[in-house]
């Protein structure tokens, strides 16, 4: 009696995960986001390493990321070591076709900004879903602030026409941090294009960091029913 057995079918997430792992080389330092899709790409990268005897090296850009590549046996490298990084991969909460990216839905903006800056090379892993016509059309600009600034530019946004207040922790009974410590704002913008809000936000005084990641971003892979699309610069 014999058996037919059928693969799961991977899903948009994954197979950009796959995609995206198979870009790495032997030697390579590797930056690993945060998030559902950066988890697969983590669990794909210990396989490929596992089964292909590939020497790497990673750094996380959070807590949970790190922990995650630890237990999947990734030898992890601490940022303030980092002299230089090969590739940085990572998910994204908005992509336009020009490859402007939104993120920072969750704590750990200013890290993952940092990495895909510096990195030789920044990989963005999303499904089909995450595609928009222009940067907060589904979710608000997260902008991290000085905790002792927070009114202060709230009040200047306000007199740019942008609607939004303090995040909330995930109970909702107090302001939410960033990894860094920081406050964040959820901002949304009417009347200005997505590159006059990152020039405004990334010179006003109190703003850490904010989640609009313009001409970083090296390739796209979007996963969807119909397979993986690259995006390229």
């Amino acid at each position: 009696m014999s058996t037919n057995t059928e693969a799961t079918p991977q899903s948009p997430k994954q197979q950009v995960a796959i995609k995206a792992a198979e870009i790495v080389d032997n030697g390579m330092i590797v930056g690993l986001g945060t998030g559902s899709t950066a988890n697969l790409f983590i669990d794909e990268l210990a396989r490929r390493q596992q089964e292909q005897q590939l020497d790497i090296q990673v750094v996380a850009s959070s807590v949970i990321s790190r922990v995650k590549a630890q237990q999947a046996g990734l030898n992890v490298l601490s940022i303030e070591h980092l002299t230089h990084l090969d590739m940085y991969v990572d998910g994204a909460d908005e992509v336009t076709i020009d490859m402007v990216l939104l993120k920072g839905r969750g704590q750990d903006l200013v890290c993952e900004k940092l990495l895909a800056s510096h990195a030789t090379a920044f990989y963005v892993l999303v499904d089909d879903s995450k595609m928009v016509k222009q940067i907060g059309d589904k979710n608000p600009i997260p902008i991290e602030v000085m905790p002792n600034a927070a009114s202060l530019v709230l009040n200047r946004l306000a007199k740019l026409q942008a609607k939004g207040s303090l995040r909330l922790n995930a109970a909702g009974d107090n302001v939410a941090y960033s990894a860094a410590g920081n406050l964040i704002l959820d901002m949304q913008f009417s009347g200005l294009e997505t590159a006059q809000i990152n020039a405004l936000l990334t010179v006003m005084p109190g703003v850490v960091e904010h989640g609009i990641f313009a001409d970083i971003a090296k390739a796209v892979l979007v996963g969807s029913a119909d397979g993986v699309k690259l995006l390229q610069a």
